[in-house]
C-alpha cells in the first residue's frame, strides 16, 4: 500500500514493534542527513541502536553511510584527506527519501536520491523486512541497490582507500548501544575486535550485556566485502564497500548489497548464532 512520505514507519514482528524508521530527519548538513532505523529493539524491548551519540554524532542507528562518493561525504563528520588526516570540509551529501512503492508493518521498499552540491549522484532502492525466527529472536533483512545516475563513472571510497589503514568503513552500518562494558565480537573461527575487524566471514556476532546481533552477508558480492568492526572505542559493525580499492559504478550500472541481521535477546554462543543466521538467510 502507498504511504505518505513523512508518515512514521514502525516495523513489527508478530504485532510487536521492533524498529522505527525515520525518512526525513531534520539534521545539520555536517551529519549528512539520511534515513535511518532507530530505535531497533529485541523482542523483549531491549534497545540495540544509538542515535547521534556524543562520541560520534553522525552515527545514526542502522542505515547506509558512505564517507566518499566522488569526494562527497555521505557518512557525516570530518572527511579523511590523504596526507592531512580528518578534515572539516563543506562536502556533505544528502540521501533524500522520495517515496515508498511498498510499505507494510513487516517491511518496506523505499526510493532515495543521493545528492551533493546540487547534483544527483546515485539513485537507491532500499528493501527492508522484519521476520520472526524464535520467541527471542527476529531478523532484519536489509538490501540496498545503488545506481549511477550520472553520465560518467561514479566511484566510492573510504578512508582506507584514501590512505588511512584499517578504516575501510562505508556501506551498511549498525551503530549499537554503548554499555559500561564493551561488547564481544566473534565469528565462527575468530574472536575479538583485532581478529575479526577487516576480515571476511559468513557471519559476525556482536554480543552485549543481554543482547546479541549476528550479521551475515546474504549475497556473494556482500560476502566478499570485509567486516568493519569496533568494540573498544564504540560498538559498531559495517560491511565495507571499498576496502582495498575504490568501488566503480559505471553509468547506469547498479551495485547491490544485502545484509541480514539476527536480533536476539540474551548472549548467544557460536552454535546458537550460526543456527539462527542460517535460518534467517534461508527462509
Amino acid at each position: 500500500m502507498a504511504q505518505a512520505p513523512d508518515a512514521p514507519v514502525v516495523l513489527r514482528v508478530a504485532g510487536r514493534p521492533v524498529g522505527g524508521y525515520v525518512t526525513r530527519p531534520e539534521l545539520p548538513d555536517r551529519l549528512s542527513p539520511r534515513p535511518f532505523l532507530h530505535p531497533v529493539t529485541t523482542l523483549a524491548g531491549t534497545a540495540v541502536t544509538e542515535l547521534s551519540p556524543a562520541d560520534h554524532t553522525h552515527h545514526l542507528g542502522v542505515g547506509v553511510a558512505v564517507p566518499d562518493v566522488e569526494g562527497h561525504n555521505f557518512w557525516g563528520g570530518r572527511t579523511y584527506v590523504r596526507d592531512r588526516g580528518p578534515t572539516e570540509l563543506a562536502n556533505h551529501g544528502v540521501q533524500r527519501h522520495t517515496g515508498f512503492p511498498l510499505c507494510d508493518p513487516d517491511g518496506f521498499v523505499e526510493e532515495l536520491r543521493w545528492t551533493a552540491a546540487g547534483t544527483e549522484l546515485l539513485r537507491e532502492r532500499r528493501t527492508v523486512a522484519a521476520t520472526g525466527l524464535t520467541g527471542t529472536a527476529w531478523a532484519l533483512d536489509f538490501t540496498f541497490s545503488l545506481t549511477n545516475a550520472t553520465p560518467d563513472p561514479v566511484t566510492i571510497g573510504s578512508p582506507a582507500t584514501n590512505g588511512r589503514p584499517g578504516a575501510a568503513y562505508g556501506g551498511f552500518f549498525w551503530r549499537a548501544r554503548k554499555e559500561d562494558r564493551a561488547p564481544d565480537a566473534f565469528t565462527a573461527t575468530a574472536e575479538g575486535e583485532a581478529e575479526v575487524h577487516g576480515g571476511r566471514a559468513d557471519w559476525l556476532a556482536l554480543a552485549g550485556r543481554d543482547w546479541t546481533l549476528v550479521f551475515a552477508g546474504a549475497t556473494d558480492a556482500t560476502r566478499r566485502d570485509p567486516w568493519f568492526v569496533r568494540t573498544a572505542e564504540y560498538p559498531g559493525v559495517g560491511s565495507s564497500l571499498a576496502s582495498a580499492e575504490r568501488l566503480v559504478i559505471a553509468p547506469g550500472d547498479t551495485a547491490v548489497r544485502r545484509v541480514v541481521t539476527v536480533v536476539a535477546d540474551g548472549r548467544l554462543g557460536r552454535a546458537e548464532a550460526a543456527a539462527l543466521v542460517r535460518k534467517a538467510v534461508t527462509q
